[in-house]
């Protein structure tokens, strides 16, 4: 398997460069890719150039690796380089297809959410597009599963839940995990060796569940028996609900950026 010859990443930074690590653990041929970085700062296993004067041959696909806030300086200078056949895959939080559509007209739009993970090929995607045949959706399709789970939204309403649960969902586990191993060292574990113990409870819990089917809450009850001391600490987690809130809280103010950031690609004002 292989990206479209040749693939350009205007923009590598964090999460096109956790895909191209992604894809490069899968052993796709990244020999016809092409980074393209102001900084010039390489990315490993692709050819990496600081300006699109020097990116070669135009680009069958290009990804937007970029921060939302450069579209309107860049999408000017990518325009020449565009043909209906070109497929533009966006990984621009936020930015929406029609949004996408106003700068590369001409080009195939497609929005991706990955998350950090793909980086070690257990990433989630979500992909939408309303303009891809079925021809571009098989191919983009069997691109991003190299990477993990990819999903096809019905619908961008859909692709932002992808994006606020899974796409920001590796930061707040992280953040779990920090609260877990500090919890520990308040018990008197040594810090480093609490850390490695929380970690270790996170994954091991996920792969039991990735490999049993269990559901969550059947999964909580084989751990807590009656009375024990498992049960009491759901006590605090459970108590009216609080920790279902708090997450709930959370997803739903990355759904509000993400909102946000759609509204100022559409050239609106946000309070």
């Amino acid at each position: 398997m292989q990206l479209p010859s040749p693939t350009w990443f205007v923009g590598c930074g964090n999460m096109a460069g956790a895909m191209v690590e992604g894809w490069r653990l899968a052993g796709l041929d990244l020999s016809m890719a092409t980074a393209i970085r102001p900084s010039g700062k390489p990315v490993e296993g692709v050819r990496t150039v600081a300006s699109l004067k020097e990116a070669g041959a135009a680009p069958r696909m290009i990804v937007l690796g970029f921060k939302p806030q450069s579209l309107d300086e860049i999408a000017p200078s990518l325009q020449p380089w565009l043909t209906s056949k070109t497929i533009v895959v966006s990984i621009l939080a936020g930015v929406e297809a029609e949004s996408l559509k106003r700068r590369f007209g001409k080009a195939v739009i497609v929005r991706a959410v990955p998350n950090l993970p793909v980086a070690v090929r257990r990433g989630v995607v979500g992909l939408y597009s309303d303009t891809a045949d079925e021809a571009v959706r098989k191919q983009v399709s069997e691109i991003f599963a190299a990477l993990g789970l990819a999903l096809w939204a019905e619908s961008e309403t859909a692709l932002g839940a992808i994006g606020a649960v899974a796409g920001a969902g590796p930061a707040y586990v992280a953040r779990f995990v920090d609260a877990l191993a500090a919890a520990g060292v308040k018990q008197g574990l040594p810090q480093e060796l609490a850390a490695t113990i929380a970690l270790e409870t996170v994954f091991g819990t996920a792969w039991l569940a990735a490999s049993t089917r269990e559901g969550m809450d059947e999964l909580a009850k084989r751990v807590a028996s009656p009375k024990g001391t498992t049960e009491a600490g759901l006590g605090v987690l459970d108590r009216e609900g609080a920790f279902q809130q708090l997450i709930g809280a959370t997803i739903d103010a990355a759904r509000r950026r993400g909102a946000e950031l759609a509204a100022e690609a559409r050239g609106e004002q946000v309070a």
